[in-house]
């Protein structure tokens, strides 16, 4: 069982703080099995078995608990009087109105709540009405490429096992899989599940090929500016007529299942968030090398997938950065303000305007916050009048 640190280390520091904390993620992404590891970490700690009660709603053994009157009776007959509970519901969203439920387990001052879901609309439902201001939200992500290379061993190059996290995806149930083949099913399962089950069953009305081919559009552009009229007129240039309105809405609806993630535009300048042009990034590389096969080797925008969806685990929050008439590819916010990142698969050329063409925007920005350039060649950590040029792979290991 590969170990969340970081994510235990987030749960422990909200433990017993009357707070109701949510998991989010996409669907097989890890949030189970870190509340499995959390559960021995309280257990190891000095917290009764009797004062965990854990419920996992994909298990048929609670298909009785249907609706949050069903889920309040169940809670609170197993409460220990005296003592803290740990509640912990996994994939509560199958509850009807458990909301309601949720809200009332909060106000009794010996309950600590935990609840996880494979859809924002967790947080979009009634729960954020009610709990507005009493809930924190830890949004998990599959496995980092060091938690990968961790898991894995050093049986490889580390470049060979960034090949393979490439191309066998950052799931962690793939780790156990023999064979690509086996993995490659194991993907194809998975992203039919997140289709159907965690958009379609979720939203009326979803036209699933249409669904599908947005997806798959998706999964062909990250890194690339998207809108819903871009959208609209590849689709419809392909046979499949569809309207701004109802791309724009599928887009909603994909990334509330957390199988892209959306990047806003930042002025760096003028410090603001632009609500135009964002770009969209999969939270797993190996489901996009399901969707579109051999369609898929595109090794720079793989990199600045991976490099933003790192950015998010490390706690910022990422945008796209806009200076002038130039951009850059990553704005990363944290609590010590703003850090500047421009990633590039190789600068390696005859004249050296690969270099200068990654350097233009950073140097544009006048400011002093760091800025990195993220590069697969490997030397010397290089400064660039400021700019730091690192090894990406350094990067990712937490080397550098």
């Amino acid at each position: 069982m590969i170990k969340r640190s970081e994510y235990i280390a987030k749960l422990i520091a909200y433990k017993d703080k009357q707070i109701i904390k949510v998991i989010t993620g996409l669907r097989r992404s890890g949030k189970t099995t870190l509340m499995e590891q959390y559960k021995e970490y309280l257990l190891e700690n000095g917290v009764g078995l009797d004062q965990i009660l854990y419920i996992n709603f994909e298990d048929v053994e609670y298909d009785y608990i249907e609706g949050y009157k069903d889920l309040h009776s169940e809670v609170v007959e197993r409460l220990v009087p005296n003592k803290m509970n740990y509640i912990i519901l996994d994939e509560v969203q199958r509850v009807e109105c458990f909301e309601k439920a949720v809200d009332s387990f909060f106000l009794k001052k010996n309950c600590d709540v935990y609840i996880t879901g494979s859809n924002s609309k967790l947080l979009s439902s009634d729960l954020s009405t009610l709990l507005t201001g009493r809930y924190v939200e830890i949004n998990v992500l599959p496995l980092s490429f060091k938690d990968y290379v961790l898991a894995r061993g050093s049986e490889n190059v580390i470049e060979h096992l960034y090949q393979d996290y490439i191309e066998n995806g950052s799931l962690p149930f793939t780790l156990q899989l023999e064979d690509r083949w086996a993995i490659r099913q194991y993907l194809s399962s998975i992203f039919d599940s997140v289709v159907v089950k965690d958009i379609v069953s979720r939203r009326k009305n979803i036209d699933v090929e249409c669904l599908r081919r947005i997806v798959k559009f998706l999964f062909s552009s990250i890194g690339s500016e998207i809108t819903a009229n871009k959208i609209a007129g590849a689709l419809t240039s392909s046979g499949r007529k569809t309207t701004p309105v109802t791309a724009d809405q599928y887009l909603d609806a994909i990334t509330e299942s957390f199988i892209f993630y959306k990047a806003e535009r930042f002025d760096i300048k003028g410090k603001d968030i632009l609500k135009t042009n964002p770009k969209y990034y999969a939270a797993d590389i190996g489901l996009r090398k399901v969707v579109l096969g051999s369609a898929a080797s595109d090794s720079g925008h793989i990199l600045e997938n991976i490099v933003y969806l790192e950015l998010l685990r490390r706690g910022y929050k990422v945008y796209v950065g806009k200076i002038g008439v130039t951009e850059v590819d990553f704005v990363a916010i944290g609590e010590l303000g703003e850090e500047y990142y421009q990633v590039a698969y190789t600068l390696k050329d005859n004249d050296g305007s690969l270099l200068e063409r990654e350097l233009r925007p950073l140097l544009s920005i006048k400011d002093h916050n760091p800025k990195y350039l993220l590069t697969f060649d490997y030397g010397t950590p290089v400064n660039h009048n400021g700019i730091r040029q690192i090894n990406v792979l350094d990067w990712l290991l937490g080397k550098v």
